[in-house]
């Protein structure tokens, strides 16, 4: 019951600072204080949708927790107490819209996407994240404001208060899936998170696992603990704030407090792909999106930061998708890391991005976008909660995307997309291959205004 109260308490302050935003994100407030004010004896949450508080269940429900033996015994030693919690397994969609509805008020847009929220972080918290400094891995890391060091003594603090919260909830999701589409690559990831929303998210971006898979899963070769709901000590040595993504190479393992956003996990994953692949492997990873001709089977990568149309551009209609934002480029071709992806929806249209509107339905989950409350239909040009409002769906959800997500093909054609509202480089340009390794190498935007820089050729170049 205190847990609840401090948690409407919680939302009381936010929504009075809501309270000056637009009629359709006060439709969005009155729609929360309408559950806060439900009794909520189910997983005692004051997340609640008031119609089926009282809904009957029907048949058993064994909520996925289908560990044995030596999986249960790894969550034991790992600190986490069996006699309480009940861990859902890879959980169905079904059964996570249903939890999400249930304990956190998400609601169903009108094309059956999952609508959900974050909460105070609408975007990564870079100033927090923070790698263990320790002498496997700390020659191949770039030490300084991106990748802040962090003692091992804190990380274990850390980590077992983020076990601790956990050992809180009623229920505790587990997604055991793939980094990598090429097996002789890939890496097992294991996800564990007190939310159905974080659960779906990377369900959606992981590659999903085969039935046969998940049985003999095994041992995973990264662990993300997601304690988002609960705050980082700032008094603890090293901390700066209640919010802290921290990554230990040693130990393989992502800690996670004191931030709900999801993405945070999408990059945790890509973090340890960004070491693993060219330290351990010999592999080019990529911030980019990939796509491949029907006909000649040209590779195309396109290079960018958020925003500068990595998605957009790689979900083109003639051609097949691998990937719209993580890859690697290897000795063999190219293949995708992530199993979905993560589209922006500010401004999203179904007539100028057909493939990315048409993904969003059942299975899809879109994360801080304001909703008709009337019709439960997404206004995705409401930015009154955030700019960065996204989509993660599953790849397959884009029509013509290339399953498996691997090409067994060199790239022929490589487009740098940059942001440039200072004149420094003209909108379309030509490079040659030393003027193109300088520009990949010096990462040049502005992040204000959106020019297309493209090289079009491996050999004949083109910004």
């Amino acid at each position: 019951m205190r847990r609840a109260c401090l948690a409407s308490h919680t939302r009381l302050r936010l929504f009075h600072r809501l309270g000056s935003l637009p009629a359709s994100s006060r439709t969005l407030q009155s729609l929360y204080f309408t559950r806060n004010m439900v009794h909520t004896p189910h997983y005692q949450t004051p997340y609640i949708t008031p119609y089926i508080v009282h809904a009957p269940h029907h048949g058993p429900d064994d909520g996925g927790n289908n560990f044995l033996g030596q999986d249960l015994e790894y969550f034991s030693q790992a600190g986490f107490d069996m006699s309480k919690i009940h861990i859902r397994r890879n959980a169905p969609v079904a059964q996570l819209y249903e939890d999400a509805i249930r304990n956190e008020g998400a609601i169903i847009s009108n094309t059956g996407a999952l609508i959900n929220f974050s909460g105070k972080k609408t975007g990564r918290s870079p100033k927090d994240k923070r790698i263990v400094y320790e002498e496997s891995s700390k020659d191949d890391i770039w030490w300084g404001p991106v990748n802040i060091k962090m003692d091992e003594h804190t990380f274990e603090i850390n980590r077992e208060r983020a076990i601790d919260y956990l050992n809180t909830r009623d229920l505790v999701y587990v997604f055991d899936g793939f980094a990598g589409w090429d097996p002789k690559y890939r890496i097992k990831v294991r996800v564990i998170c007190a939310r159905a929303y974080h659960a779906l998210f990377m369900n959606n971006m992981l590659i999903r696992p085969t039935e046969e898979e998940l049985k003999d899963f095994g041992e995973p070769d990264f662990i993300i603990y997601n304690a988002g709901q609960f705050p980082a000590n700032r008094f603890t040595t090293g901390m700066t704030s209640t919010t802290s993504v921290e990554i230990n190479f040693k130990r393989m393992e992502m800690v996670i407090l004191g931030t709900e956003y999801a993405g945070e996990m999408k990059k945790g994953v890509f973090s340890v792909m960004h070491y693993l692949q060219p330290v351990k492997f010999g592999q080019l990873s990529l911030h980019s999106s990939a796509n491949v001709g029907t006909e000649k089977g040209d590779v195309t990568l396109f290079f960018g930061l958020s925003g500068t149309g990595k998605t957009t551009l790689s979900a083109d209609p003639a051609r097949e998708l691998i990937g719209d934002d993580e890859h690697v480029w290897s000795d063999t071709g190219v293949f995708n890391i992530e199993g979905g992806c993560y589209a922006k929806c500010i401004n999203l249209s179904s007539e100028k991005e057909p493939e990315i509107f048409g993904a969003i339905k059942f299975g899809a989950i879109l994360e801080n976008v304001v909703f008709d409350i009337g019709n439960r239909k997404p206004d995705y040009d409401d930015v009154s909660i955030t700019e960065n409002t996204r989509c993660a769906y599953p790849i397959e959800f884009i029509p013509n995307a290339r399953i498996p997500c691997h090409v067994k093909a060199q790239p022929t054609n490589i487009i740098m997309l940059t942001c440039d509202a200072y004149g420094v480089l003209p909108p379309v340009s030509k490079l040659t291959p030393e003027q193109a390794s300088y520009h990949f190498l010096a990462g040049y935007t502005s992040c204000v205004l959106i020019f297309f820089c493209f090289i079009i050729g491996y050999t004949n170049i083109f910004l």
